[in-house]
């Protein structure tokens, strides 16, 4: 990773996180589940955001360190994530957001708006399986204190994009209706696909080096 230029590391670690946390896809549910005052829906969004930002960073720092008390080596990682990446964006391109399902019990907690905003929203809707492995495999790839700034710092700004498309969430629901946000949610399902097909290469590439001779 040394020969990527820190700028292109950057918009790599943004189109991905980007790709898999798909803040377009949580706009419909969002709507769906916090149906309240706006100061409420103001105090949902910074704490779906915060929640977000602080998981996606603490896998971020530590995820390494527990693929390794596992004995998970980093190869696999990447063609299992890749794997798991891959099927995310194949429903992605079926327009299918969420495969989350919830009891009555959770329908119920569901109500109190605020806890929505941890449970299901940022996990594991936003902040998903799909988001920390991506994020795991970013760390990898962060080789240097400079670029694990950027991811960090990209983390942040993902945090910060969740907060826009859930204060315009009325808006995109009302101009792009279900129809736009399903397209735009099979872009980033192409999108995601092909990062996922770059991770299993690049992890089989490890795992049998013969097979790049």
């Amino acid at each position: 990773m040394r020969h990527v230029t820190a700028w292109t590391f950057a918009l790599n670690c943004l189109a991905s996180l980007l790709a898999i946390i798909n803040p377009f896809g949580a706009v419909p549910i969002y709507l769906t589940l916090v149906q309240t005052d706006d100061l409420t829906r103001r105090k949902v969004r910074w704490l779906a955001a915060t929640t977000v930002t602080v998981t996606l960073l603490i896998f971020a720092a530590f995820g390494q360190s527990i693929l390794g008390f596992f004995g998970i080596s980093l190869s696999a990682f990447r063609v299992g994530g890749g794997i798991l990446l891959l099927m995310m964006a194949v429903s992605m391109l079926h327009a299918k957001t969420s495969h989350v399902k919830h009891t009555p019990e959770e329908a119920d907690e569901a109500a109190e708006a605020q806890s929505v905003a941890i449970m299901p929203l940022s996990i594991p809707i936003l902040a998903g399986p799909g988001a920390i492995t991506t994020v795991i495999l970013l760390s990898e790839q962060a080789d240097t204190w400079a670029r694990r700034a950027i991811l960090a710092a990209v983390i942040v700004v993902c945090g910060l994009t969740v907060i826009v498309f859930l204060s315009l969430a009325e808006s995109l629901q009302r101009y792009l209706k279900t129809t736009g946000i399903n397209i735009a949610t099979r872009v980033m399902g192409l999108l995601l696909a092909a990062i996922a097909v770059q991770f299993i290469v690049g992890g089989v590439g490890e795992m049998l080096p013969g097979l790049a001779d």
